[in-house]
């Protein structure tokens, strides 16, 4: 029998298509909030070859999914911050008042859903991880790479994708400050990224 308080609950919106052309704000963290990917220095991040490695991979989505464009994007330490278009195109952007443009594209076969964009993702760099692991002698992980869910938020205007890639952009210099910090003494409330 399945203990329910053992058991996770999606914290996907129920009932919803994330087949749907738009664009998403997504956050990603390492099992553990394992800092993996470098270190903040001066509010920069320093990524080392493991977080430059994220960062190709995420680079290189709308280049092996036509229906996904990759928009802005950090490697954090220990998580990435990133704003994804499925069903890329014209269709795909918000408008200023937060009604889609277009319609879905007709092929909606060829076009991934947000959950498998993500799980794309996250089953390459885990696995491109492990090589570095054996090769160059990356730090190794315990169990899993990636924590089992992910964070997203359904992006429903201009102002609003604006004010999220302004909150990615300056992730860096919030790094004492940042929730997934496992060394953070004073953590940002939830959803800091809102007041954008």
């Amino acid at each position: 029998m399945i203990d329910p308080s053992k058991h996770r609950r999606s914290i996907r919106l129920k009932d919803y298509d994330y087949t749907t052309a738009g664009a998403y704000f997504v956050t990603i963290v390492t099992h553990g909030r394992k800092c993996l990917f470098g270190e903040i220095s001066g509010g920069v991040m320093q990524s080392n070859d493991a977080g430059r490695m994220v960062r190709e991979a995420w680079d290189e989505l709308s280049n092996h999914y036509a229906s996904v464009e990759s928009d802005a994007f950090v490697v954090m330490p220990n998580h990435v911050h990133g704003i994804v278009f499925v069903g890329a195109g014209p269709c795909a952007r918000p408008e200023p008042e937060g009604q889609p443009q277009g319609v879905a594209p007709t092929e909606t076969a060829s076009v991934l859903s947000l959950p498998d964009i993500v799980h794309r993702f996250k089953t390459l760099t885990t696995k491109q991880y492990i090589d570095g692991v054996k090769r160059f002698a990356w730090q190794p992980f315990a169990g899993q790479f990636w924590q089992r869910n992910y964070f997203e938020h359904i992006i429903r205007s201009e102002k609003s994708l604006q004010g999220i890639r302004q909150y990615i952009v300056d992730n860096p210099a919030r790094w004492e400050f940042d929730r997934e910090n496992p060394f953070a003494t004073r953590p940002e409330p939830k959803e800091t990224w809102r007041a954008g």
